[in-house]
Parts: C-alpha cells; structure tokens; sequence
C-alpha cells in the first residue's frame, strides 16, 4: 500500500517508534489505534517502524497477532485492512528486562534492521508506558548504550508519561535524572487531556475572538470553576490509587493545564517555549498556600457505597487492593488565587473526584452581574450572571448564557443558552486523543507538552496541602456516597463566597423543562 501527502497535510519526519511496556494496554488501546488513524488520514510518515520492548514471552509474529487480534476491540471506529496491513509489516518486538544491557543490545540491532528497511533514517523516538519506577532507569540504559544521543542530523526523542512525581522533591529528582542524560529538548512529558480539540482550541478561542478577550480579567469575570469529575472507581487501580490519591492523581497535570490555559496571558506567537513561559507564570503566580489556607479551602472526600446508573457499587474500601480502613482521597476541591494585574481577587475554584453524579470535564466562565439598578421598579428580583462553559468531555462544545425578556405582559428575565458543539459543526472524528500528541512529537512541537519547570511549579502548588493533609489524616471517610457530587463540604467551599458550583448540564435541562412546563401551565389558566 502507498500513502500520498500532499503540501497541505505536512507530516513528521521518518522514524523508528520504540514502545516500552509494549505488551500494556496503552498499546493497544490507544497508541496503536491513534497511529493507524494518522496512517489514515495521511498524516504518519511511509518512512515509519513500530518495536515494542516488554517483558512478556512474545515474538514479532507473535505480537503482530496479538494487536491484531485486540485493537478492533478498541479502536474508536474500524481500521481500514490495508492501513491495518500496512502498520503490521512495520510492527517488531524485543523482549527484555528494562534494566538488561544485553536486552537494550538487542534493541539497537533491531533499530538498525528497521532503520535500514523502513529508511526512518536514524530518527528514534522512545515511549515509556511504564510505571514510573522505570522512568530514570530506561533513560539511563538508553544513554549508557548511546541510544538517548543525537548526531548528524538525526533526532532523538522520549515520550513519558504520567505521573511525573509523587510530589515536588521526587519530581526534581526525576527532571535531573532524565537531564544527566537527555537534554529537555528530548524530553516529552504527555498528559492526554491536552490531545482534545477543546483544550486546544481556548487558546485559539480566547485570543482570535475580539469579542471574547477585552472580558478575560478581573474586571468583567467573577470567579472561574474547572471540573474533572468521574463515575467510574478506581477500578483496577486500587494498588496505584492508595499511594496515590486524587490530589496527586489530576490536579498538578490535568487540572493545572487547563488552568493554566484558561489563565494564561497572550504570547507573542505559537511557538512552543512562547506558550508554556505563559503557562508557567500563571503557575508561579498562583498565591502561596499556608496551613490555615489548607484548612479552610481544600477539601478532601472518599466515596462509600452508593448508585451509579441505578446500579449499587461499594465503596473506595471496598473494592480490590484497597485497604479497608484507608485514609486516601477520591475527590478533593481547591480555592486557588492568582496574584497577577489579570486575576487579582478572581477566585478559581478546582474540583475533581470519582464516583461522582456524571462524567464531565468543563471549565466555567462566571461573569459578574450587571448592575440592579435599572430594574429596581419591575417585578425583576434576581439578575442572572452570564456563563461561559467550555466543555471537554464527554461532548467537547462550548455554550454561552445569557439574559433574555420571557414572552408575556410582564418583565420577567429568563436565562437562554447559545451552543456550539465540535460534532455538529465539524462532524465526527474518529480519535483516541493521542493522535495530535504523537504527531506533534515526531514533527518536534513541544507546545502541548510539559516542560521541567511547569512540572515544578505545579508541585510546589500543591505541596503545602500534602504536608498538611499527611499531619492530619481525615477524619470522618467515606464522607460522599457514590453517584452523588461529592462532600457537602464542597459545596459550602462556594457557599460562604455567595457562589454555587454550575448545576450539571443534565440538571440544567431539568431545570428549563420544568419552567417551561410552569410557564405553559400558567398560560392556560
């Protein structure tokens, strides 16, 4: 088979592709499938190989097998046989011990045999879908066998992903042992949250929309909420979530980048380093955190047993490998502020949980209400605020709000919506979310990636409240059952700033079925 690129669709340079922990779900989850949709869509190099490293007692044929047999199970729509045909001639394996010299010896001899049939000439990049104890070790076995080094022309380049630490003195430990033998140029840090279109797209949103920009400060916008929220438990992961937790979980890398994008002052252009110094300020500016301000706006909950879909689950304590008197958070919300000209005063409010009510991820835009004054002598008693809210997940959109006069003989507001979804305007894409991120990574665009320092700043965040939340354990777990929206304690985090978490979209459509039906009944008496 033979795959066309034209101008118009510039793709990344040749190279070889080694997937560490190749044998792991995130293979054939989501790398395999993101990789056969850029096949697809003419945006992966011909010049392009697959080697997967792993433990597991398997042979290239072998393994070509079992992918083979396993993406269709989750590939976000069907591969096309040819671009499946295709990626399988360029799939290898190795198996070894990442701590092997005599495996990695291997390694590079297969990265030769690729690299001369494939013609990927000499670029490499490494992926490590590994548990984090396996971060510095394969880098340093990579640089001990001159795998990491770059000459001649020819790029090297490591992908790795999360969690970058488990709080700020071991993720400065891990930076300086990938910098004694990566540059930062080579080092990739992926969070997949910033592979969908809509985290993308507020930057583009924010700073291409006139209308939209000269309201993003402190003096048109009253506070800002960012939500990751979760149905599912911990599922398999009780093992990792006990060491874990939410607050190390989602807040220093997913909820930070949303943050930071949503904060961030305009750079001078698009290029990678422009975009994250802008991040990274926000990051520096958010205003230091003490014990009494972890005490009074950081909240902490677990889940006991409860109803999702109707379905009874059990509790954090109850599911597997999970200690039945343990003490780790399932949701946790924050009360941030930043300390800059933009956002002086401006609260951000933070919360992320599992077992929650609906799967969402959304940042919300509450502006401040206009003044009362001119509707003092009309039956108007409350003035709604407009909202924008950028939706990411399950639905990527984004919907405004805003005050309109009800039909009828008297002044009476109602707030209506204007919406925007991807799906509706652009039509469907077939994605996995790490399309962008692996094509970006191959053309050498680091926008979307964490740099040292941001990784840094986020846990230097964050690290006052694990020191406090370590001196004092919980008390009172599980305070939040399954399938409600988490702690009562949350929502009074809001509630002594005279605000309210935004209602979710199914709550909303609740609400406006029930006043319309109030609207028509009084209508027809």
């Amino acid at each position: 088979m033979s795959i066309n690129h034209s101008d118009a669709n510039p793709t990344p340079s040749p190279c070889v592709m080694v997937i560490f922990g190749a044998s792991g779900d995130l293979t054939k989850r989501k790398l395999l499938p993101a990789l056969c949709n850029l096949a697809e869509d003419n945006l992966l190099s011909i010049q392009f190989a697959i080697i997967g490293f792993a433990t597991n007692d398997f042979t290239t044929e072998s393994f070509r097998k079992m992918l083979a047999e396993e993406i269709p199970k989750y590939a976000p729509a069907p591969i096309n046989p040819k671009i499946w045909e295709w990626m399988r001639e360029r799939i290898y394996y190795v198996r070894g011990d990442f701590q092997d010299a005599d495996a990695y010896t291997r390694l590079e001899q297969q990265i030769k045999e690729a690299d001369k049939k494939h013609n990927t000439l000499g670029n490499r990049l490494f992926y490590l879908a590994v548990a984090p104890r396996f971060f510095s070790p394969i880098a340093k076995m990579l640089g001990q066998c001159c795998l990491s080094k770059e000459e001649s022309g020819r790029w090297v380049r490591v992908i790795v992903e999360k969690p970058f630490g488990h709080d700020l003195a071991s993720a400065k430990q891990l930076n300086q042992e990938l910098r004694q033998v990566l540059a930062e140029t080579q080092i990739y840090r992926i969070d997949h949250y910033l592979g969908k279109e809509t985290v993308q797209n507020v930057m583009v949103f924010r700073f291409s929309n006139n209308i939209i920009e000269p309201l993003w400060n402190r003096n048109y916008v009253d506070h800002v909420q960012i939500t990751a929220a979760e149905t599912v438990g911990v599922e398999h992961r009780g093992g990792f979530y006990e060491t874990a937790g939410a607050l190390r979980d989602m807040v220093p890398n997913h909820l930070f980048q949303l943050l930071t994008m949503t904060a961030m002052e305009p750079p001078i252009s698009f290029d990678a380093d422009e975009v994250r110094n802008k991040q990274a300020e926000v990051l520096h500016a958010i205003q230091p955190i003490g014990p009494e301000e972890v005490l009074t706006n950081m909240v902490r909950g677990q889940y006991g047993p409860g109803l999702i879909d109707g379905q009874r689950v059990a509790g954090y304590r109850g599911e597997p490998d999970v200690s039945p008197d343990s003490n780790t958070e399932t949701f946790v919300a924050l009360k941030l502020l930043i300390d800059n000209w933009r956002w002086a005063g401006v609260p951000f409010y933070l919360r992320t949980g599992k077992r929650l009510a609906r799967r969402m991820t959304e940042i919300v835009i509450q502006f401040r209400r206009t003044p009362f004054v001119l509707f003092r002598n009309t039956t108007v008693k409350n003035l709604e605020t407009n909202r924008l809210v950028i939706h990411i997940q399950p639905e990527e959109g984004i919907s405004l709000s805003f005050g309109a006069k009800v039909p009828g003989s008297i002044m009476k507001l109602g707030l209506v919506n204007m919406d925007f979804d991807y799906s509706t305007y652009f039509g469907t894409e077939h994605s996995t979310g790490y399309e962008r991120l692996l094509r970006d990574c191959m053309a050498g665009d680091a926008t979307l990636f964490q740099r040292a320092d941001m990784v840094e700043a986020g846990w230097s965040v964050i690290q006052p409240i694990l020191d406090v939340w370590h001196a004092l354990p919980a008390r009172g777990f599980p305070n939040y059952a399954a399938g409600s929206w988490g702690p009562v304690e949350a929502e009074e985090l809001l509630e002594r700033d005279g605000r309210s978490w935004r209602r979710s979209e199914e709550d909303e459509l609740d609400k406006r079925v029930r006043c319309a039906a109030a609207y028509r009944a009084g209508i027809n008496k």
